[in-house]
């Protein structure tokens, strides 16, 4: 990790982190950086140790099936719904969570 200390670099990805519609993202799907995090998961965390290259951690989630690239059948059914995600870039990637049932009363 860099001079950025481990609380501010949450802070920072926190503030990187918004709602963005899947129209918006599937070009980054095309490219193969798309990386779904599982509901389960605090998209801020899995963000700041790939920033902070915990690979056993994110090796871990991997094999556990939580965190993965987005596959073609998430792809399709989130342009058939319109859906919109949150999103944060941890260059090169692009990590993407779906917006919970809680988080949608927002939107109407």
């Amino acid at each position: 990790m860099d001079k950025t200390s481990e609380p501010e670099l949450r802070q920072k990805l926190n503030q990187e982190t918004g709602r963005i519609h899947w129209s918006e993202l599937e070009r980054h799907c095309a490219r193969g950086v798309l990386v779904k995090v599982d509901a389960k998961l605090d998209l801020v965390e899995v963000a700041a140790n790939i920033a902070a290259d915990d690979a056993a951690q994110v090796q871990d989630w991997l094999e556990r099936g939580v965190v993965q690239r987005v596959s073609a059948d998430d792809a399709k059914r989130w342009k058939e719904l319109g859906a919109e995600l949150w999103a944060v870039v941890v260059a090169p990637w692009v990590l993407v969570q779906e917006v919970a049932d809680r988080d949608r009363a927002g939107l109407q």
